[in-house]
Formats: structure tokens, C-alpha cells, sequence
């Protein structure tokens, strides 16, 4: 649940949490709205004037060598993303609303991305405490989805795959513990291959006036991504390949306006957000921490 700083500059706002199953309509309705139908949306990283602060998006973004957030690399195509993590335990609080998505994907860091091919699981609390946990994908521009019928639990270790053969997407969530995995074969007419992802990402609420908010990040304490690969340009390696940029990005809260959407809260940089490790030395994986009041580093 989609883009660097997860989700989008696309004049229309996608369901980043899936709209249709109950536990986002509750969500939604216990989130409170304007008027109009609530939808939960993943978006692009929002970024602010330095490339490794994010207003959603926290975690590793690797690209073409000297492409930017700006401009997609002509040189790298990412044609798969895989990773591994430990669901983490949501800690809630009665009357904080919170929701957390953990993905790996690729494409959308790009300001001029048109698209996002994401999967992954998300931890959301309710107004009442009570926590949530599912399986979810989305393939921008069309809206999320969410995967009801698979039970998935803290402690449960999580790999998630993203893999594009043309037009041709396959998205695959196994739950290593249960024993069980989704898989879905999709289409799309142009998948961006430009980056690929491995984030946790605190995504937004919009209403169908198009008004949006970044909900509060849920408190994950920390999230191992392992087992972290990716293929660009057919040559299959971890995030410390040499023929790719790798960019940390830290989440802290309303640092940038989302991208296409009409957040009015304030630019104080107040909330809950997350902090990425440095990667491993094996370039396999990393870490991801909880932060309550994250501070960006100045410029």
C-alpha cells in the first residue's frame, strides 16, 4: 500500500487498504470522514527537498545509477522485487486509529510515474484498540485490493514477490508459518519498471470530494526485511548490487504535501514515523524502527 513518500500524484485517489472488505470499512468508518464514501489509499513517496525524507515511505529504494526522485533512469529495468519479514505484533491504543503497510514493489518512486505494481500485508488498529492484520495488492492506477480469505498473524514470517513479464504481473504473498500464499496473475498496459521497493509505509484516507490524510503510522516497534533480491536489467542481485542507486528513506510525518491529494494539516512534521537501518553487509535486508516523533535531518 503504493509509493516513496507510499501514495500518489495521480489526479485520481486510488484504495490503498482495499475499500470493499469490512475490516478497511471499519477502519474507514471509525476513522471518521467528510462527506462522500472513505477510501484508504497507498501513494508515491512524498518527498521533501532532500531525497531520503518522506512523508509515507520508510525503507530502500533502488534505481538506475544517477536517477533522482525526479527522473526515471532509461538504463534499468526492475522486472522483480522479493522480500522477507517477520509480521509484526500492531500495538494499539483506544481512540488512535493507526495502519501500517509493509510491501515490496516496483515502480512509483518517479515523480513522473504513472504506475506502481505493489504486495504485501498491513497491521491497522481501530478506534477501539483492536488490531487487524491482511494481505493486500495494487497495481496503480487501479485501486488496492484486499486478501480477506488468507489469515495471517504476528510471528508469522512473510515473503512477498513482485514479478512483470511485459504486461503480465504476478503478485505472491506466502505466510512461511501457515503454510499458505496467495497468488494472482493480473495485467496491466504499462507497469513501471523504473525502481524497485522494499517499505513500510503509513498510508492515506481520502473521500470521494477528494479530500485526503495521511493516517497516524501504526506502532510496529521494528520491522527485519531479509532475503531482500531484486532482477534489473536480467541480472538478479540484493540491494547492494553496484549497478544500482540505493536510496534510504526516512518517514516522517507531513514533511511534504501528498502527492495529489489535499492534505490541510500542518507542516510541523508532528507523529509517529520510522527510520530505516543500514543494510546488512550480505545486502540481503534491513531494518525498519518505529520512531514517535522522528525529527528530519536538516538539509
Amino acid at each position: 500500500m503504493m509509493r516513496a513518500g507510499s501514495h500518489r500524484s495521480f489526479a485520481k485517489p486510488t484504495l490503498a487498504l482495499g475499500l470493499l472488505s469490512a475490516a478497511v470499512l471499519g477502519l474507514s468508518l471509525l476513522l471518521g470522514s467528510a462527506a462522500g464514501a472513505v477510501r484508504v489509499l497507498h501513494g508515491r513517496a512524498a518527498l521533501s527537498t532532500t531525497t531520503d525524507i518522506s512523508s509515507n515511505w520508510a525503507g530502500y529504494v533502488a534505481t538506475g545509477p544517477g536517477s533522482t526522485s525526479t527522473t526515471a533512469s532509461p538504463s534499468m529495468a526492475y522486472t522483480d522485487v522479493t522480500g522477507q519479514w517477520v509480521q509484526p505484533k500492531a500495538v494499539c491504543t483506544p481512540g488512535s486509529p493507526t495502519s501500517v503497510a509493509i510491501w515490496v514493489g516496483l515502480g512509483g518512486y518517479s515523480e513522473s510515474s504513472q504506475a506502481l505494481e505493489q504486495t504485501g500485508t498491513s497491521a491497522d488498529c481501530s478506534q477501539t484498540g483492536q488490531a487487524t492484520y491482511y494481505i493486500w495488492y495494487e497495481l496503480v492506477p487501479a485501486d488496492s485490493v484486499n486478501v480477506m480469505s488468507l489469515k495471517i498473524n504476528p510471528g508469522d514470517v512473510i515473503a512477498s514477490v513482485v514479478q512483470v513479464n511485459g504486461t503480465n504481473v504476478l503478485v505472491q504473498v506466502i505466510d512461511r508459518t501457515r503454510r499458505t500464499r496467495f497468488t494472482k496473475h493480473l495485467t496491466m498496459a504499462a507497469p513501471d519498471l523504473t525502481s524497485a521497493e522494499w517499505i513500510a509505509e503509513a498510508p492515506s484516507q481520502c473521500n470521494d470530494n477528494g479530500y485526503c490524510r495521511q493516517i497516524a503510522l501504526t506502532n510496529f516497534g521494528s520491522i527485519n526485511f531479509t532475503q531482500s533480491f531484486a532482477t534489473g536489467n536480467g541480472v538478479g542481485a540484493t540491494m547492494s548490487s553496484p549497478n544500482w542507486g540505493l536510496t534510504a528513506l526516512q518517514l516522517v510525518p507531513r514533511t511534504h504535501r501528498f502527492f495529489g491529494g489535499n492534505d490541510t494539516s500542518n507542516s510541523s512534521g508532528a507523529g509517529a514515523g520510522a527510520n530505516p537501518s543500514p543494510v546488512a553487509s550480505d545486502g540481503k535486508g534491513f531494518s525498519i524502527a518505529w520512531q514517535a516523533n522522528p525529527a528530519a535531518p536538516s538539509a
